[in-house]
């Protein structure tokens, strides 16, 4: 298979996989109140896939140094397929909520960084970056397309259907895996996978890039959880009932669309104008508008979702950048155990904002433009340490990005 190919096929498989990713997320409006839940609970709900997924994704992708990575992906999209149906068919409060959320959990696991591995394994250089960005922006589309899914299929067939709809997806991404993956054979490193570990956190250029994508991911996923529930708020805050034509869901999606878009360009400017300073300027514009989000609800329902759209642009902006710098900084028989760092560091922390976000609207009384404003505005300390992180480890630029240092770098 030649190299356009396997991305094709690499980020079709993906792109259909995530068509339930943010299925939850669209419905949590819903759910949260047929459920009877609370906003922590809420938040413990979307962020349970995070947890389990940073705790499985050390086995499952270290896994990928000694085992082919097709198969791994498969046991990851049939647990997927598994979660949804459960959803669908079985869930009926918080508690078996929670259950289908965290075997979703590990089904993303054994899908999103596989399905990275396998495809980084057959690229180099510049390729390899461009098919990273390729990835996530294969990965941000489904997830956007969930959104949309969610709110359209609740609105006309229910909830439950909107699940069935993720099932067929995650199980079609099974069959392209089956049928048409890459069958490599991994190199072991010769080493257990505790010794691979320490090897990881000894390479000061992927920790610096993976301690970025750490605080990346709580911004992420605190918005991606709660994006649909904040304009919810702002649009009955307006007036305007669920059928307006520019709803929340309808919103999310073209959060997640432009924000595919912002992923891929941003990692063209990281190769152009430095990997570093991109990162930089990404993070500082995202502190900013991490303080303006919440409070902007008080302005009207148009501006606070004008102002989502660009801060989800704003965070995608680095992403497939940061997850570049990890790939290109690692040690290619290492690379299983690097990404599975760079994924229990991003997805844990991913899984800590999402709760936080609910646990502050509910330590602040409830819904209200000072509670969704001081909420957001928790993001920009945690996004302080990613660049602390770049000063204090001083990452190599990858081969084929503009050099901002002369030196090797930390590996």
């Amino acid at each position: 298979m030649n190299t356009t190919a396997l991305i094709v096929t690499v980020c079709f498989a993906q792109f259909i996989g995530q068509m339930g990713s943010t299925t939850f997320n669209g419905l949590l409006p819903v759910l949260r109140d047929e459920w009877g839940m609370s906003n922590t609970q809420g938040g413990l709900m979307s962020g349970i896939i995070f947890g389990v997924y940073a705790l499985s994704v050390l086995v499952l992708v270290t896994a990928t140094d000694r085992y082919q990575a097709r198969r791994i992906y498969m046991i990851g999209v049939l647990a997927s397929t598994v979660s949804h149906l459960g959803m669908a068919y079985v869930a009926h409060d918080f508690v078996t909520g929670m259950i289908f959320r965290a075997i979703a959990g590990f089904g993303w696991a054994g899908t999103y960084m596989v399905g990275l591995r396998v495809l980084s394994d057959e690229l180099e250089g510049r390729v390899r970056s461009r098919g990273v960005a390729f990835h996530a922006a294969a990965m941000g589309t489904g997830g956007s397309l969930s959104f949309f899914l969610a709110g359209e299929i609740d609105r006309w067939l229910g909830w439950e259907a909107a699940f069935l709809v993720s099932a067929a997806g995650t199980a079609g991404a099974f069959l392209v895996a089956l049928l048409l993956f890459p069958r490599r054979e991994p190199t072991p490193s010769g080493t257990n996978p505790l010794a691979d570990f320490g090897h990881v956190f000894r390479n000061r250029s992927a920790m610096a890039y993976i301690a970025c994508y750490g605080v990346h991911t709580w911004e992420m996923f605190a918005v991606r959880s709660w994006a649909v529930a904040f304009l919810t708020f702002a649009a009955m805050r307006a007036g305007y009932g669920p059928e307006y034509w520019f709803a929340p869901t309808v919103v999310a999606m073209l959060m997640e669309l432009l924000g595919t878009a912002s992923s891929i360009a941003g990692n063209e400017l990281a190769i152009r104008l430095g990997r570093q300073r991109w990162v930089l300027l990404a993070m500082s514009v995202c502190m900013v508008l991490a303080c303006a989000t919440g409070f902007i609800s008080g302005w009207g329902y148009w501006a606070a979702a004008v102002l989502c759209i660009l801060y989800n642009m704003a965070i995608y902006a680095d992403s497939a950048s940061l997850t570049a710098g990890t790939v290109g900084a690692s040690e290619p028989e290492r690379r299983g155990a690097t990404l599975a760092v760079h994924s229990l560091c991003g997805y844990g922390m991913g899984f800590v904002g999402a709760v936080v976000l609910g646990g502050i609207l509910d330590l602040m009384g409830g819904e209200s433009v000072l509670a969704w404003g001081v909420a957001f505005a928790h993001i920009a300390l945690v996004m302080a340490l990613g660049p602390l992180a770049l000063f204090f480890l001083k990452p190599a630029d990858l081969a084929g990005d503009r050099a901002i240092r002369p030196g090797p770098g930390g590996t």
